[in-house]
């Protein structure tokens, strides 16, 4: 496909990794494509969203990228109706509006992410085709039950007409690693410190994938005329968050033996936020692997190391 303006909405805590500037850098030549940045605040290549809401997307616009959302780990946020609220607004409204603005273009590609909670969490192998009923709130928006819900809304939230010609395209993310932003950049100090270790027993499951790796997924989901649908946006390597907390520690050369209590974790971050640590799902890319896609990271020794 030929790029030609890609408009990306971003993701806050990922800003850093998951820039414009970082792609194209990599992978895009700035000579012959052109961008948008969509963020709260206009600036240079940028427009906000109330700009979005009452312009439109670029009249140029080839593809549309969308990864924005509030972090909804962050521990200085209370878990409040408010702090709720911001967590859906930030992923289900925005992506309700560039689904919206993209059926006025003529885009090609509609790129969004979610999340492996749209998996329950169980000993149950899921892969893209894998169907799951809506478990709680990051499955129910209703009741503040806070993980399934929400994947399944902001899912539906990017749901084109069925008449469009427009190639959708929705990577279910795991715990992104790297080194500005995501997982990584919460643990180092602890770690660094010998204060790390691993979340509870370490038993649950960690689909994880390399910045470096679900950036490539985006490019290769905008550029390619075959990919569309759901994509599970982890590495090929089923690990525990124990096998995770081993290999890390492992790289920094730091001890990790301090388990994180889970009455520490609901304290924190409340127990639904804390469910998003203290359970997991085992989740295989299948569709990701037979499309062709190629990993820089599929062992989480050389991720760890990377990072």
């Amino acid at each position: 496909m030929t790029l030609k303006h890609v408009v990306i909405g971003k993701l806050h805590w990922l800003r850093l990794c998951i820039s414009p500037r970082w792609w194209y850098r990599f992978y895009w030549d700035t000579d012959s494509i052109s961008y948008t940045c969509i963020s709260r605040m206009p600036g240079p290549n940028r427009i906000s969203w109330h700009d979005l809401e009452c312009y439109g997307l670029p009249e140029n616009t080839t593809a549309v990228i969308n990864v924005a959302g509030q972090n909804i780990l962050d521990p200085k946020q209370r878990w409040s109706e408010g702090f709720k609220q911001n967590v859906i607004n930030s992923r289900v409204e925005t992506t309700k509006s560039l689904a919206k603005a993209i059926t006025c273009t003529k885009a090609n590609a509609f790129v969004t992410i979610s999340g492996v909670s749209y998996y329950k969490p169980n000993n149950k192998e899921y892969t893209e085709e894998s169907k799951c009923e809506k478990y709680d709130f990051l499955s129910v928006i209703t009741s503040f039950q806070i993980v399934s819900e929400l994947c399944h809304e902001w899912e539906a939230a990017a749901q084109l007409p069925k008449d469009s010609n427009i190639r959708q395209t929705t990577i279910r993310s795991g715990v992104v690693l790297g080194k500005t932003g995501g997982m990584i950049k919460q643990i180092y100090l602890p770690f660094f410190f010998g204060l790390g270790g691993p979340i509870a027993n370490g038993n649950q499951y960690m689909p994880w994938i390399h910045i470096s790796d679900l950036v490539n997924l985006f490019l290769f989901s905008i550029e390619n005329k075959t990919v569309h649908g759901i994509l599970n946006g982890v590495a090929p390597q089923i690990i525990t968050n124990k096998e995770f907390t081993n290999a890390f520690a492992s790289v920094i050369r730091r001890p990790a033996c301090i388990p994180v209590p889970r009455i520490f974790l609901n304290s924190i971050f409340s127990k639904e936020r804390a469910k998003i640590m203290l359970e997991g799902q085992k989740v295989i890319p299948k569709r990701v692997k037979e499309l062709g896609f190629q990993y820089q990271y599929v062992d989480i020794n050389c991720a760890c190391a990377e990072n």
